[in-house]
């Protein structure tokens, strides 16, 4: 029981860690290099999740489940297309074509491991995978992977509002309005938050 849960943790690191790095190649400023760039990071995803469940790999067999999956959302092309090309407009597109992307890859991976990681853990492959109802399971997982997406920004605020606060707070007891105790007990409080 206990070694399933490592590996289920263990998993899910790999997962967490590859859905941070496709929204990062979702921000990518060139135009379709973020498509192929969070096709690789999927691909990575995949080999690690196999070597966790100790399944055989092959990088035909990830990418082609991945497209699988992917393709159902990814069906309207032209719409990731058009945001990943919108990134080459001046200011705004850069900033709305990246952060349309970054949600929308970082979704997917998200996705893209939890149904690898299922598939994983009831024994299977990448190989032998009933690609129908791993497509309709996708569907609703990538609705969850936009959820777990939008949390990681919010934590991600809410930890540069905590360090913001430390800093000025340190700065205060570096001026001496503070002393070292209410120092200590204001950053406890601070941490806390996190």
């Amino acid at each position: 029981m206990n070694e399933r849960n490592d590996t289920n943790q263990e998993a899910n690191k790999v997962i967490n860690k590859h859905v941070l790095w496709a929204m990062g190649a979702g921000l990518i400023p060139v135009p379709l290099l973020d498509i192929a760039a969070v096709t690789a990071i999927q691909m990575d995803m995949l080999k690690q999740l196999s070597a966790i469940y100790e399944v055989d790999y092959s990088a035909a067999q990830g990418k082609a489940f991945a497209v699988a999956l992917t393709s159902s959302t990814f069906a309207r092309v032209g719409a990731v297309v058009v945001r990943s090309m919108a990134k080459s407009i001046p200011a705004i597109g850069t900033v709305v074509g990246g952060v349309s992307m970054a949600v929308l890859s970082g979704a997917s991976t998200y996705a893209v491991g939890k149904i690898a990681k299922e598939v994983f853990e009831s024994g299977g492959d990448l190989l032998n995978v009933d690609l129908e109802s791993a497509k309709a399971a996708y569907k609703e997982t990538f609705e969850r992977g936009k959820q777990f997406v939008s949390n990681l920004g919010q934590e991600r605020k809410r930890a540069q509002d905590v360090f913001q606060a430390l800093e000025r707070l340190n700065q205060l007891r570096e001026k001496g309005v503070i002393n070292e105790e209410d120092f200590e007990a204001q950053k406890q409080k601070l941490l806390a938050r996190l």
